[in-house]
């Protein structure tokens, strides 16, 4: 198991690489100046431009570039963002925590309700449930996320005036539910289509029909018997949610103005501010690895036959 992980760790080195080089290359042809953007459409003496492109190491090429923030890195240095003059890294400390109760708030609301649906379709296959667990995930994974957060702001926040449409306040449960609700919504129609088919499959194993045959329960059978060896390909799903989660859910921390950290990177876009985007995509990333690894790891207790040391001969 030490050796799968070691070797897992030392291949996120070149996906870093690889991905902060490209984003270097992207921010190097997309158009717009971040001195511009920095300094206002105002005149400036054109010595003082070249000199505050000079301090943000802008004047040198793309290689050179990418070298020093390597170099930087190695150093455990993101930068400084360019609009607010602060470490990328207080800022990403400070934001951070709030993306991850939101993630964490919407992968409980995939859990609880993604698998419950999914387990009640399968074992209620073909009655009036089943047919509105299929008819209201097949809406959900069709509905536009910004077009549903929209919808519950206007409901739920407007017309009824029971949650706030936006914000974070003072951090009390009411503000999480139509953020997280809107984040989870099309993952948990996903959770249940998953639990269903996983759940119907294993449903028609021998070692089912041997542990009715028994006398055992249904709900034993179900629960003890054949939800966990159904559960991995859900847990692979969630796993993967909740990595992109952590990592910060851009469109709907935007819609509901949520001080996370997909919702600074948002606002660096459009500032081209180069650190903060970089910053936050990096720890995306290693958020996202980090949430597969322990995914990996889980399955070998969920299947004892999984495992990842070395192969007997």
């Amino acid at each position: 198991m030490l050796a799968y992980i070691v070797r897992r760790v030392l291949q996120t080195i070149p996906v870093l690489l690889g991905a902060t080089f490209f984003l270097f290359v992207l921010m190097y042809i997309i158009p717009g100046d971040p001195v511009r953007l920095l300094t206002g459409e105002r005149a400036m003496d054109p010595q003082r431009y070249q000199q505050i492109r000079h301090e943000l190491y802008l004047d040198r090429p793309l290689h050179l570039q990418y070298l020093h923030y390597v170099n930087n890195l190695l150093h455990g240095d993101l930068g400084t963002s360019y609009q607010r003059g602060r470490a990328v890294a207080d800022i990403l400390k400070e934001k951070y925590p709030n993306s991850i109760r939101l993630a964490f708030t919407a992968v409980l609301v995939e859990i609880f309700i993604g698998i419950t649906a999914g387990i009640i379709s399968a074992v209620k296959r073909y009655s009036f449930l089943d047919v509105l667990v299929t008819l209201s995930t097949s809406i959900l994974v069709s509905v536009p996320i910004f077009w549903l957060g929209m919808i519950l702001q206007i409901v739920f926040g407007l017309k009824l005036g029971l949650l706030p449409m936006s914000g974070m306040g003072d951090g009390s449960l009411k503000y999480f539910i139509l953020p997280s609700v809107t984040l989870a919504a099309v993952e948990t129609a996903y959770v249940a289509r998953i639990m269903r088919s996983q759940m119907l499959e294993v449903m028609r194993q021998d070692y089912i029909r041997t542990a009715y045959a028994k006398g055992l329960k249904s709900a034993a059978v179900i629960m003890k018997h054949g939800l966990k060896n159904a559960l991995i390909p859900v847990v692979t799903f969630i796993g993967l949610d909740l990595g992109s989660l952590m990592g910060g859910a851009i469109l709907t921390e935007t819609i509901f103005n949520w001080p996370g950290i997909g919702y600074q990177i948002y606002i660096a876009i459009q500032q081209r501010d180069n650190p903060l985007i970089l910053g936050g995509v990096l720890v995306l990333i290693l958020v996202f690895i980090a949430i597969n690894l322990i995914v990996d790891i889980s399955y070998a207790f969920l299947d004892p036959r999984i495992r990842y040391g070395p192969k007997e001969s």
